[in-house]
């Protein structure tokens, strides 16, 4: 059982991981790969609602997608985007980023290669993990506006599309501990984080919502990733 305070705590870390950006026309959609198709149906209708002329999906395969989307995150990503309607010549597959740096770092290449002159990108993630990805993104891209978006759902119409609760919970400790640790190690730059939040956080690690944590000094024994910007999917 999850109780009534973890819930709340939940909710807290919900509501700050999201930008509450307003979506507006931008250069270019950036889908992040990860298990959850919902961010390509997100990049399909930024597209037919004319907010970008192209989208690039970003990401290849980790241990929790390579079942599910064997031929890479971006590829099924493209495919369903396509199934959708949107024409192959908009979309661009990146194939290789394993974290949510190299999603950034090799779409900017690729988009480079490409000659496509970007100004702004519609950031396009997980609800739960809007935040990191605008903080990395700003870090590694500061040249261009970032606007972020994701599925517009509650955190309860989320947990019930995922179907599982408690990975939900330890999805959004991991993701605000990143917020906390990676812009001393400079993957991401540094946000004001109110202190309830980080309350919240401090509660949830101690409940036992820490299998996303990455292994830190505080958590030697625990994370599934590795000491760097690893996106834990």
């Amino acid at each position: 059982m999850i109780s009534s305070q973890a819930w709340a705590d939940a909710q807290l870390l919900w509501d700050f991981q999201q930008m509450h950006h307003e979506p507006r026309q931008c250069s270019v959609g950036i889908g992040l790969g990860s298990h959850d198709l919902g961010v390509a149906d997100v990049a399909v209708d930024l597209y037919q609602r004319n907010l970008v002329p192209l989208i690039v999906f970003t990401g290849a395969t980790s241990r929790t997608t390579s079942e599910r989307m064997p031929r890479g995150e971006a590829e099924h990503y493209r495919e369903r985007a396509m199934e959708l309607g949107v024409p192959a010549e908009s979309i661009l597959v990146e194939p290789n980023a394993r974290n949510t740096g190299e999603n950034i770092q090799l779409s900017r290449a690729l988009l480079e290669q490409r000659g496509v002159r970007i100004s702004s990108v519609l950031l396009i993630s997980k609800p739960y993990e809007e935040r990191r990805a605008y903080a990395t993104a700003r870090k590694l891209w500061p040249d261009v506006e970032i606007v972020s978006a994701s599925a517009p759902m509650s955190l309860a119409e989320y947990v019930d599309s995922i179907g599982d609760p408690r990975l939900v919970l330890d999805m959004l400790v991991g993701a605000q501990q990143r917020l906390l640790i990676y812009p001393e190690q400079g993957f991401m730059v540094s946000q004001d984080i109110p202190s309830q939040v980080t309350e919240a956080y401090e509660r949830l690690s101690e409940a036992g919502f820490t299998s996303r944590l990455v292994a830190t000094s505080n958590h030697p024994a625990v994370g599934t990733g590795d000491s760097g910007n690893r996106l834990i999917r």
